[in-house]
């Protein structure tokens, strides 16, 4: 079977992904979260924020180097974890060189072929989740671990490094396995011509897992590129007189066009520029991984969105939604949808004034359900393809009021979703991962939400210094 790209490889400069997170957020310090805390303007919600991660345990800023591996236990002491930890530590050898590595190699084996197989539930009752979702998990929380507590711009630690590449490689190798048959013809010398089937990577994995290695190895090159730097970080608190303070904040780039700064978040560090502010060439530099960070971050952002809209909707879902669309969404909203003759969703987000992360996500979540409440009533299929699809399928009438309002729905959600590209799942996003037994689809979602969620973290820490800089210059002015 021919094997997939890997994720060692040097990337290349160019940034070739054009398709259109989301991040995970800050948490206080007496807030405990098994999710990365990133630096900036930000919400308090976030895509990889998910319920389906609740099965596993939660990480700290001090026990990365013992819960470094996703399949730790949670609630009790695993046998291997000392192993565990000595293994991520380890620097690479050769396992000739080294015969201790096998037996530390095997441990790990055993304890990941273990933990798939009880679904996480060390009791071996039988209840624990299925193999999807514990491998969701297991990225998820590989992730925290390795860039929870990573809030500085500036390239991972090398040891995190080596274990994210490691046990991302081997989580990404069940997708070795996942194939689908295809009749092929094969002519033999006598001329007489033979059809028979043969495997080959099943057709979304075979285009989305290496686009996901790429950007994945353009990450981490990115952040290696910041190794030395005109710039620097302190602890709020610990300021020198001649540097500049300016409190964590995230911007919102596509939709405002000035950076906009909440209230201090004193437990993250402070970048901190030259009297002057940087050189010429190093705001460049800023700007150019800005932008490709940027890329990345819209190709991660469309990856996870075409996964999820192939995943089936559950029928606990269905079941939840509202007899009324019009309930769900309110009146105002409702005749905004129902009676203007040209319908501009960004008008009405505008009208609406929202003010947090927060609100944008239960406004996404009533919209949602109305939009699906007005599917049903016209009978439109509940399809696990695309949106595009759906429209083709559809056969009714498209002056149906129901339908004008689905798909009026339809477009306020995506508007709202471009206007809020860090948006956390919503409740049908949540639904789909935790009912989803695909494997294939739950490794392609949640790495390219991993994915989203770090280099949205890199276009924040970029903006916070060039935010500062922008700042000191000012002030020399």
């Amino acid at each position: 079977m021919e094997n997939i790209s890997s994720p060692d490889e040097s990337p290349d400069v160019g940034y070739g992904y054009q398709p259109s997170p989301s991040s995970v957020d800050d948490q206080s310090p007496t807030e405990t979260t098994g999710f990365s805390t990133l630096s900036g303007y930000s919400f308090a919600y976030c895509r990889t924020n998910s319920e389906t991660s609740a099965f596993s345990e939660h990480t700290d800023e001090n026990s990365w180097s013992e819960t470094g591996s996703p399949m730790s236990s949670r609630g009790m002491k695993s046998p291997t974890r000392a192993v565990l930890s000595r293994l991520g530590m380890r620097q690479h050898k050769t396992i000739a060189d080294d015969p201790e590595t096998i037996d530390l190699e095997l441990e790990l084996m055993k304890e990941r072929f273990s933990k798939l197989l009880l679904g996480e539930d060390m009791s071996g009752g039988g209840k624990g989740v299925s193999t999807a979702v514990t491998i969701s998990n297991s990225i998820t929380n590989l992730y925290a671990s390795m860039f929870g507590q990573h809030q500085r711009l500036e390239p991972l630690h090398p040891d995190k490094k080596i274990m994210w590449k490691r046990e991302m490689n081997c989580l990404l190798s069940i997708c070795d396995y996942i194939v689908e048959f295809v009749t092929t013809s094969q002519k033999f010398q006598d001329g007489t011509t033979v059809e028979a089937l043969t495997s080959r990577p099943r057709s979304d994995i075979y285009i989305n897992l290496p686009a996901l290695r790429k950007l994945d190895a353009m990450l981490l090159e990115i952040l290696d590129s910041f190794e030395a730097t005109e710039f620097w970080y302190a602890e709020q608190g610990s300021m020198s007189s001649n540097s500049t303070r300016a409190g964590s904040f995230r911007k919102i780039i596509q939709v405002q066009p000035q950076p906009q700064r909440k209230e201090e978040k004193w437990w993250l560090p402070v970048v901190c520029v030259p009297s002057g502010g940087i050189s010429e060439k190093a705001r460049k530099h800023l700007r150019h991984k800005r932008d490709c960070a940027n890329q990345i971050h819209k190709a991660a952002m469309a990856i996870n969105s075409s996964i999820l809209s192939e995943m089936e909707i559950p029928e606990s879902y269905m079941a939840s939604l509202p007899k009324s669309g019009k309930a769900s969404v309110g009146d105002s909203i409702y005749r905004h949808m129902y009676s203007a003759e040209k319908f501009s969703p960004e008008h009405l987000l505008d009208s609406l004034n929202i003010s947090s992360e927060h609100e944008a996500l239960e406004l996404a979540d009533k919209i949602e359900a109305s939009m699906y409440t007005w599917k049903r009533k016209t009978c439109m299929p509940q399809s696990k393809s695309s949106w595009v699809m759906v429209k083709d399928l559809v056969s009714e009438d498209r002056t149906d009021k129901n339908h004008v309002l689905a798909e009026r729905a339809e477009s306020l959600l995506f508007s709202l979703k471009q206007r809020y590209p860090e948006l956390s799942q919503t409740t049908l996003d949540t639904s789909k991962i935790h009912f989803n037994k695909d494997v294939g689809k739950a490794i392609l979602e949640s790495y390219s939400r991993v994915l989203e969620s770090l280099a949205f973290n890199v276009v924040a820490w970029i903006e916070d210094v060039l935010f500062v800089d922008k700042t000191m210059k000012n002030q020399e002015e």
